[in-house]
């Protein structure tokens, strides 16, 4: 591990997409039969309508067809996963994404199990999930695999890495885990639980943080020359009464311990967007390989 103790180097995460971003393009301008994404909303969110329009943006970059639906948040459980199932037949319909979060009637597990997996280019099918186990990362969580892109982007070398993941929910860090051990890394997961997380994540070469507490980690929460991988998004209002969004690493301070640092903006989350078309273009190979697409 290098001393960068005064000199840390922001992981980019919009030119890590942007790379991404032109991969898929070139792999999607060889084909010309690719059918569309589809990204459903059931009832209006703002959060979700921010997404939409980020992923609506990333699907134009990569130069994919992308459907935005919006179902009325009354609809019924049998009823959306009767039309999730249409889809799954429809061969015009290359992917699903279903937003989060649902209404409270809607059961969200269910409706992405109902999602086939060769179309579940979130990696949120159980199915998906499971086949981290086994080292299958091709259609994983996109977050989690936005993590392990950017620790990538650092050079280091994932085998035998020491890497703490702070937080172990099932969308970002038990995948993230999962697919960092098939890359060789020693994992350690902290979540709330855990007695000392300082005392694990004071030891590891990389930090990954995701537990949605605004400036969580601090600097005396990790080893000089790590690298932080931050994840959080947290909306907070400062004394002038404006809002901003932030992460979980208390960034301006940490940066001046840490390797490798992600901003918050403009890190994990523009290559969570960029791996969502990744895995268009991996689910559309595999169709094709099925059978399912000529």
């Amino acid at each position: 591990m290098k001393d960068t103790t005064s000199h840390h180097l922001d992981l980019d995460g919009r030119a890590v997409a942007a790379r991404i971003f032109d991969e898929c393009r070139a792999q999607i301008e060889m084909q010309s039969n690719i059918p569309w994404l589809v990204s459903i909303s059931i009832g209006d969110n703002p959060e979700v309508a921010v997404y939409m329009r980020n992923q609506a943006r990333g699907a134009e970059r990569a130069g994919l067809v992308f459907d935005q639906q919006y179902w009325d948040a009354a609809i019924s459980q049998e009823d959306a996963k009767a039309k999730l199932q249409a889809m799954n037949d429809d061969p015009e319909v290359l992917g699903i994404i279903l937003q989060r979060p649902v209404p409270d009637h809607i059961n969200v597990r269910s409706l992405q199990s109902a999602i086939h997996p060769l179309k579940d280019v979130e990696g949120m099918n159980p199915a998906s999930i499971g086949n981290i186990v086994y080292s299958d990362v091709a259609l994983a969580p996109c977050t989690a695999a936005a993590s392990v892109e950017l620790i990538k982007e650092t050079g280091l070398d994932l085998e035998g890495l020491e890497v703490v993941m702070i937080g172990h929910s099932e969308i970002v860090g038990k995948p993230a885990a999962m697919m960092l051990m098939a890359e060789g890394a020693t994992v350690t997961v902290c979540h709330h639980m855990t007695r000392s997380v300082a005392m694990h994540s004071r030891r590891a070469d990389v930090v990954v943080v995701a537990v949605g507490k605004a400036n969580f980690l601090s600097p005396d929460m990790i080893k000089p020359g790590a690298a932080v991988i931050d994840i959080g998004i947290n909306q907070i209002t400062d004394a002038d009464g404006n809002t901003r969004i932030v992460g979980d690493v208390d960034t301006h301070a940490v940066k001046e311990v840490a390797g490798w640092i992600t901003p918050v903006p403009g890190g994990v989350g523009p290559v969570t967007v960029a791996l969502l078309m990744r895995n268009a273009v991996v689910a559309y190979q595999r169709q094709v390989a099925a059978g399912w697409v000529r």
